[in-house]
């Protein structure tokens, strides 16, 4: 009897996540975090991080950003921290993010996170990123269907991401497969208002997404807003 053909491994990715400067971060949950939207935008970014470097598929989260401070935090968790030279940005910065991914590992696919993923699970991650592997180009819609939460690019293949506006279009228009897998919500679940963070809390956020929510007034704490 022959013995099957191994499986193909699958492909390994470096994601790029870019992090404001958290004295621009989360503008539109000013009125909601009131004194805590810096600490809100830093919990936020830290929980998708941490969800992302715990996911199988991901070799390496490199963070751009010229904010010591999520740089520091980010960097303790185990993220590769990459001043925004280009400083010319989004994409020009995810760019150059890019670049150092594939100086690092050649043969891994590279992708732009965004950093707004508090709910991040890393199962739902690696499921989209094996869908992405069968793609040139492949994209990630947010959940209001206008922007975009994951672009990516497999090896060898130009790094164009079109974030800015409505960039579900322009990666459309780019050619980039578009990715709808059922199960997957959080990664499509990206928090820039406070309707934005109670569907995230609802999802159940990191830790400490849910440990900065549970001290704004309008988010009340309750069972099930975080998870370990």
């Amino acid at each position: 009897m022959s013995t099957p053909a191994p499986s193909a491994p699958h492909p390994e990715w470096s994601l790029v996540v870019p992090v404001k400067v958290l004295a621009r971060a989360k503008t539109r949950m000013s009125a909601a975090a009131g004194p805590h939207r810096e600490a809100l935008a830093l919990a936020v970014a830290a929980d998708t991080v941490a969800a992302a470097l715990r996911c199988a598929r991901v070799r390496d989260v490199i963070v751009v950003t010229d904010d010591p401070v999520p740089a520091g935090e980010l960097a303790a968790l185990g993220a590769r921290i990459v001043p925004d030279e280009p400083d010319a940005g989004l994409n020009p910065a995810l760019i150059h993010g890019a670049g150092r991914g594939r100086d690092l590992a050649p043969d891994a696919g590279v992708g732009a996170l965004s950093a707004d993923l508090p709910a991040l699970r890393p199962e739902e991650l690696a499921a989209v990123l094996d869908a992405a592997a069968g793609a040139p180009e492949a994209f990630v819609p947010d959940a209001a269907g206008i922007g975009t939460t994951l672009y990516t690019a497999r090896p060898g293949v130009p790094f164009s991401p079109a974030f800015g506006g409505d960039s579900r279009t322009a990666h459309r228009a780019r050619g980039a497969r578009e990715l709808l897998l059922p199960g997957t919500d959080s990664v499509r679940r990206d928090v820039d208002t406070p309707d934005d963070l109670r569907a995230a809390l609802a999802l159940g956020t990191g830790p400490r997404t849910a440990a900065v929510a549970a001290l704004l007034p309008d988010f009340a704490p309750s069972a099930g807003h975080g998870r370990g």
